[in-house]
């Protein structure tokens, strides 16, 4: 299950929402062996596409070791889909290589009738997709 606090959740959400149309990708780092998102760190999509999204390399690379410096890892590792429903495609599973993350997924298109937004998590280990509770709490 990925707890989460509800600002984490609204910063996703209005990420999402601001990239639009095209994907927005992001990071929330915590403290190492926690389980606990802290730390907000939305990312440049470098594909700046509608169906795509990227890492710039160079911006991974001085995350991974400004959270190396902090004694953090990437606790949640977010993207947005615009047109389609918040799933993992094919292309996700392919670039998920961090097992212990929780993979969310924001769509911005109305696709079940529930809202203009959907919210999930998952799992994806070796391929292995599994989607996992959210829960949204205040506070830690």
């Amino acid at each position: 299950m990925l707890t989460i606090t509800q600002a984490l959740v609204d910063q996703i959400v209005a990420h999402a929402r601001k990239d639009h149309p095209d994907e927005a990708c992001g990071v929330v780092a915590g403290p190492a062996g926690s389980d606990r998102p802290e730390r907000f760190l939305p990312m440049l999509n470098a594909a700046m596409s509608p169906t795509f999204y990227e890492f710039d390399s160079g911006d991974l690379l001085k995350l991974y070791r400004e959270m190396d410096d902090r004694d953090e890892e990437p606790v949640v590792i977010y993207h947005s889909h615009t047109a389609t429903e918040a799933y993992p495609s094919r292309t996700d599973i392919s670039y998920a290589n961090e097992p212990g993350a929780h993979y969310v997924l924001v769509s911005t298109a109305d696709t079940d009738g529930l809202g203009d937004f959907q919210f999930r998590s998952y799992r994806i280990v070796e391929g292995e997709v599994t989607e996992e509770e959210v829960r949204i709490v205040e506070a830690y």
